[in-house]
């Protein structure tokens, strides 16, 4: 079966690493993805400044340039794009049903790549930082910080995983949290407690985010007990307040955990519906870098490839 205007073999939901990977694949296959890149086209890696630890870059790249180079070389495949968003998706026969606007489009296979978003403040300082000093990714942006002065927001195991990481690079890590006790397991405050690079404010939440375009030179911290605003100096600040995987549009299709991300079989991007694979941050809430995401579409698309080749598509 060749792709018609609205019949693909193959039909790719999001445009981050995972995304282009598997379009990337899927098109020299000759399978004619079509990639519907979603609200922020290139994933999460557009809003990184600066990236260093792709392989292949020594000197680093760009997050957009990156993602522009994933986009090009998946078209000179013969992979289609279009800049919109999935409004809905009917995943209960083949071919699988997804609308896009007013137009309702048919697919074979679905790679589902939408990935998961940083669960971030909401303060218009933290977005104009954000790349800028202001992180939500230690692993990421953690080496850049090197004998500076960091504070990690949070209280979790996720903030304290981060602050434990971040000591490899920072003077001091200091976690604001807004409670008198850290929500995080045991294991993780012990190793938080027993760190002595590890501070913590407690009873505090960030108002705003300090510094010029390019740096950040502090947070404004408000006391939750007395309501007193200070100023605390830090050169780097990492958000840590979890991550929500974005699967709204598949929340009544397909299996979900209790976090809301995609359940897939063990070494494989299949889900529980035959002909539907999800791979990158969408369905892995433990590595969530740039290279893993790649390397999950690869394997997402050769999945598809072959779930094809069995049905004779």
């Amino acid at each position: 079966m060749t792709a018609t205007d609205d019949h693909y073999r193959v039909i790719i939901i999001g445009s981050g690493p995972a995304g282009l990977t598997a379009a990337i694949y899927t098109a020299r296959a000759d399978l004619e993805p079509l990639i519907i890149e979603g609200i922020q086209p290139g994933g999460q890696l557009t809003i990184t400044s600066e990236v260093e630890n792709y392989p292949g870059f020594p000197d680093g790249i760009l997050g957009p340039q990156l993602m522009d180079l994933f986009r090009r070389q998946a078209e000179r495949f013969g992979a289609t794009y279009i800049t919109d968003v999935v409004s809905g998706v009917d995943l209960s026969e083949r071919p699988f049903k997804v609308t896009v606007g007013r137009k309702m489009l048919l697919a074979d296979a679905i790679i589902i790549s939408t990935g998961a978003t940083a669960r971030l403040l909401g303060l218009e300082s933290e977005s104009r930082l954000m790349g800028h000093g202001v992180s939500a990714c230690a692993t990421c942006d953690g080496w850049f910080f090197r004998d500076k002065e960091i504070v990690v927001i949070g209280g979790g195991d996720s903030a304290c995983e981060e602050a434990n990481y971040l000591t490899k690079f920072a003077g001091r890590v200091t976690i604001i949290h807004r409670r008198d006790e850290l929500r995080a397991s045991k294991i993780m405050r012990k190793r938080v407690f027993d760190n002595p690079k590890i501070e913590i404010l407690w009873n505090h939440i960030p108002v705003e985010f300090i510094g010029g375009e390019t740096a950040l030179e502090g947070v404004r911290v408000k006391n939750t007990k007395t309501g007193d605003e200070s100023i605390f100096k830090c050169n780097g600040a990492f958000l840590a307040i979890g991550h929500r995987p974005n699967t709204d549009l598949f929340k009544d299709e397909i299996s979900l955990d209790a976090v809301g991300y995609i359940v897939t079989e063990a070494d494989s991007t299949k889900t529980d519906i035959p002909g539907i694979f999800a791979c990158g941050d969408v369905q892995d809430h433990i590595y969530r870098q740039a290279v893993t995401a790649a390397g999950s579409g690869c394997m997402a698309a050769i999945d598809a490839e072959r779930f094809l080749t069995e049905q004779e598509v």
